[in-house]
């Protein structure tokens, strides 16, 4: 009897340890690597959603532009001292952006483009891969646009932004879900919405709108071979969301605001960011803007919206400057690659947008104040140019 009984114990410990292992091993080694034929398919691992702001009303974003990855290691670096040659190469960029993430702990990640320099690149998958890899490891939710180099290797423009909006923790998509425009130009053509602290009566609201456009390649205008521009279906799309908006009734009366403030991202500049050479700016205009010579009409489709607060740029490396163009700022993230061109002793650099909350009595409220500041590749990350965007 006592030996029945012993063994039932035997068992029952068994049977406890067992099956728990079991589901582990499912779990870590078959649920995340699906196994068909020879192939190794991935499950994405997702970010947690949505895109909020934190307990202390404040949400971060760092803005990564033009990291121009190649093939890791084996890439050189441009434009740098004859000292930081030998051993520079394309994991410099990994690891400034790294210390970015470490050193201001954002949360949310926006890449503007030429996140691959497609001239140099053997495999584009494996670049992106390269390039979107400290993101990736942070965990921290992350999305992407197109410049106009991605795509000078082994994947079109619509084959990049699929695999990016499958990597981990990504969020981009293709192109709207289910929007109303149906049939719209390029790739990356998509709104994120940041909703209100935990806590806060504004917890189940929109607040804050992210706009992500592709602003194209290259195109042919007049015979001449230039930049590629935001094209009128895209604009379209962007009035109707925010149309969207603006028409919505919050069921919150705490809303202080009809639509939420929005900011935009995209890789090449408007023609009249130009312009700013002849008025205040703050930053560096150091080279001249490279912008298609047609003019689409953002500027004008943006003024009419009245929501988008700042725009967030890349494409020219040697400015890093933000300027108001009709009530709107637009800012330069100044190029973060090594293998992009740059100035020799002029350091990489990355921009960091703080978005601030409206305290209420007992509630964090909606926007209130919208700064930025870039951060330089020096031993120290030296913080300079902060400034305010916009304030209620």
């Amino acid at each position: 009897m006592a030996s029945t009984q012993e063994n039932s114990l035997h068992f029952f410990v068994f049977y406890l340890f067992f099956i728990p292992t079991i589901l582990y091993l499912f779990h870590t080694l078959i649920f995340h690597k699906l196994i068909i034929g020879n192939e190794q398919i991935r499950i994405k691992r997702n970010p947690n959603l949505p895109l909020r702001f934190n307990y202390d009303g404040t949400f971060k974003i760092l803005q990564i532009a033009d990291m121009h990855y190649a093939n890791g290691k084996m890439t050189r670096c441009k434009d740098v001292l004859a000292s930081e040659f030998e051993y520079c190469s394309d994991l410099n960029t990994t690891l400034f952006v790294k210390r970015m993430i470490e050193a201001e702990r954002p949360d949310f990640i926006a890449f503007t483009g030429d996140n691959i320099f497609g001239q140099s690149t053997a495999d584009a998958a494996e670049s992106l891969v390269g390039a979107f890899g400290p993101a990736m490891h942070s965990k921290l939710p992350w999305a992407a646009v197109l410049g106009n180099h991605d795509q000078e290797s082994t994947m079109t423009r619509e084959e990049l932004m699929s695999f990016i909006s499958l990597m981990d923790y990504s969020v981009s998509q293709v192109n709207p879900l289910g929007g109303v425009v149906s049939d719209i130009d390029g790739f990356g053509n998509y709104n994120l919405e940041v909703y209100g602290a935990p806590g806060s009566n504004l917890f189940n609201t929109s607040i804050l709108n992210l706009f992500f456009l592709d602003s194209g390649d290259r195109a042919i205008v007049d015979g001449r071979r230039g930049y590629g521009w935001i094209k009128e279906s895209q604009l379209q799309w962007l009035r109707s969301i925010s149309e969207n908006f603006q028409d919505q009734d919050h069921d919150n009366p705490l809303a202080s605001i009809s639509a939420p403030p929005a900011l935009a991202f995209f890789h090449i500049p408007i023609p009249e960011v130009r312009d700013l050479w002849y008025k205040q700016y703050v930053g560096q205009y150091q080279e001249a803007v490279a912008c298609s010579s047609y003019n689409s009409g953002v500027l004008k489709t943006l003024v009419s919206m009245g929501d988008v607060k700042a725009v967030f740029l890349g494409h020219d490396h040697l400015n890093d400057f933000c300027g108001v163009i009709e009530g709107i700022w637009f800012c330069y993230g100044g190029g973060s690659g090594y293998h992009a061109y740059a100035r020799i002793g002029w350091q990489r650099r990355a921009r960091v947008i703080s978005v601030e909350l409206d305290k209420g009595k007992n509630s964090w409220l909606s926007v209130r104040r919208i700064k930025t500041w870039k951060r330089l590749d020096d031993s120290i990350l030296s913080k300079i140019d902060e400034q305010i965007l916009w304030d209620l």
